[in-house]
């Protein structure tokens, strides 16, 4: 299996893992029945994490933590520690499918609205029918009410967990709950529930491509999500030109590493 290399960008440490990389952690996760939990981080999320420690005490908590954005794999490049490539949640919970499809793996689906949820269950049936659907519940639910869907995923055995929550209440959720549940995989795939479903659309490829997956949605949804960009990617410029800057990252650029 391969190692990882973490680089610590902006202060959070990112594991150096391609796509194959990670799918042979979480088969071999499987086939051993030891815990893997999957934690990914945007620009967003690593904002964010400066001022909310329960959110960065629960994603540096992740077995591995994956790049799902180009802004963090350009920094790494400039910092002389390059990531070899971007992970997104939804294209490794796409390629987990697909493994599960394979070895007839039981996945439980935890989040987003119930009638996504239904929707989701029967598009991964029709795409993957060797998969086995463990359980689901929708991500609406109070934080009294977590023990009880904790619970009902132990019971139902499942190799894999996909949390389909927005943050912090997934990264809250993997936290405190990982272990419990006894599920090898676990692995936050935010809005990825709705996009498969087809209730909200991804940036056209050439638009991740160039790292901007963000205007996209300032695009959907312009009155709720153009301050929060505007906001986050003011300080992340910020903080990566700090870091660009920095006598470390200079140093590491002369050496090539």
């Amino acid at each position: 299996m391969t190692t990882s290399c973490r680089v610590r960008l902006c202060g959070v440490p990112v594991d150096g893992l391609s796509m194959r990389d990670v799918l042979e952690r979480v088969e071999q996760a499987v086939t051993s029945r030891s815990r893997l939990s999957i934690s990914v981080l945007n620009v967003a999320k690593l904002v964010n994490m400066r001022r909310d420690p329960l959110l960065r005490k629960s994603v540096e908590s992740g077995d591995v933590i994956l790049a799902d954005g180009m802004p963090l794999v350009w920094l790494s490049r400039l910092r002389g520690r390059p990531l070899p490539e971007r992970v997104t949640g939804i294209d490794l919970m796409y390629r987990i499918f697909e493994l599960a499809d394979r070895r007839r793996l039981r996945v439980f689906l935890l989040g987003a609205r119930a009638a996504t949820l239904e929707r989701v269950a029967e598009i991964a049936r029709q795409r993957y029918p060797g998969m086995v659907i463990a359980g689901r519940r929708d991500g609406y639910f109070s934080e009294a009410q977590e023990e009880e869907v904790a619970a009902t995923v132990r019971e139902s055995r499942p190799d894999v967990l996909l949390v389909a929550m927005s943050s912090p209440k997934k990264e809250i959720f993997m936290g405190r709950w990982g272990e419990y549940v006894d599920v090898p995989v676990v692995h936050g795939v935010g809005g990825s529930f709705d996009v498969m479903a087809g209730v909200t659309k991804r940036a056209p490829a050439w638009m991740q491509r160039c790292g901007l997956e963000w205007f996209y949605r300032v695009l959907q949804e312009p009155r709720r999500m153009w301050k929060r960009y505007l906001v986050t990617n003011a300080i992340f410029l910020g903080l990566a030109l700090r870091e660009i800057l920095s006598p470390q990252a200079a140093e590491g650029r002369r050496n090539g590493v």
